[in-house]
């Protein structure tokens, strides 16, 4: 009768092997445990890669209308942020400006001037505000700003309305200086033609803001408030009365204009709705890819338990054996 052993280089190779797999099993469990998650994907999904990797790709692609949703919401923000500080300045220089022209007593001409001057540099300041390096206003020429400084545009104005000598002659001048393609907007604005392109939010939905510079809502304010801060230039030539008057007419051309304003911030308010409606919904969709992704991953945390535990009593066993064989010895056995 033939007896098969294994001799000792043998044996210890068998014992190493087996300590490795061992080893190896605890870690998975060990790490299964920690995560949550199976550690040999292959194995729960039986080959089967389309549903893991269909849920995947779409939270890639819900990743990148995540960054898009919010610079779509940091353009919008900041162009909503813009359009106020403009208002503001129109609402304060009205104010001021239909005070002025109907008082018995208003500021001085100066002095009114150079407040409607100064509105019309943080009217521009506002117009001319960029975020994350882009210019708001300027269409799709975001890399410059859209509008001269108030000095060029008080120049060119005063060259436009030259010859004109009562409050009438001048507004009728300045509105067809800034209503011409030709003169105002040839002369001082740098943006582009053609609006910026949309936002993708989604793969059905998108956002334009459109909002430029040259928008007439934007230029009527922008023209009273240069004509106020020319009414008391001496080369207007306009007397103490003329100037009240001038002053009172501009003040109510801003009152009015206001609604404009307000009008071109509720466009933006919807637009900033529309951003945050579908941010919310690409979110919630992704929070539900990732609660099916751990669903189809997810391990029953009391069966990995039940495993490591029977992987340690075997590794345990296996260090046993192997201390008593390395003790064996020829006497021993004899």
């Amino acid at each position: 009768m033939s007896v098969t052993t294994l001799g000792d280089l043998s044996s210890s190779y068998a014992l190493r092997q087996r300590n490795v797999a061992l080893r190896q099993q605890i870690d998975r469990l060990t790490n299964e445990l920690a995560t949550g998650q199976v550690g040999d994907v292959r194995d729960v999904l039986a080959g089967n890669y389309s549903y893991l990797t269909n849920i995947e790709r779409r939270s890639s692609i819900l990743e990148g209308y995540g960054v898009a949703t919010a610079e779509a919401g940091l353009y919008a923000d900041a162009m909503q942020n813009a359009l106020g500080t403009f208002n503001t300045f129109a609402s304060d220089l009205s104010f001021s400006l239909l005070t002025t022209g109907n008082s018995a007593v208003g500021v001085p001409g100066t002095v009114m001037g150079a407040e409607a001057e100064n509105a019309l540099n943080g009217m521009i300041g506002a117009i001319n505000t960029k975020a994350a390096g882009r210019y708001l206003f300027s269409g799709v020429a975001t890399d410059r700003p859209p509008l001269a400084n108030a000095d060029a545009i008080m120049t060119g104005l005063r060259t436009a309305v030259a010859g004109a000598t009562t409050p009438d002659d001048i507004l009728a001048s300045a509105e067809a200086w800034f209503n011409d393609p030709a003169g105002f907007e040839a002369a001082f604005y740098s943006g582009g033609t053609a609006a910026i392109a949309p936002f993708n939010l989604s793969n059905t939905e998108s956002v334009t803001l459109d909002v430029r510079a040259i928008d007439p809502k934007l230029v009527e304010t922008l023209r009273f408030t240069a004509v106020a801060a020319l009414a008391s230039d001496p080369a207007s030539g306009l007397s103490d009365q003329e100037q009240a008057e001038l002053f009172s007419k501009a003040g109510q051309g801003l009152l009015t204009a206001q609604d404009n304003i307000v009008a071109l911030r509720a466009d933006v308010g919807f637009a900033e709705n529309q951003i945050d409606k579908v941010a919310a919904r690409n979110a919630a969709e992704e929070t539900s890819l990732e609660f099916a992704k751990i669903a189809l991953l997810e391990i029953d945390p009391f069966e990995a338990a039940t495993r490591l535990e029977e992987a340690q009593f075997q590794l345990q066993s296996l260090y046993s054996v192997t201390v008593k064989m390395s003790q064996l010895s020829l006497v021993n056995f004899l």
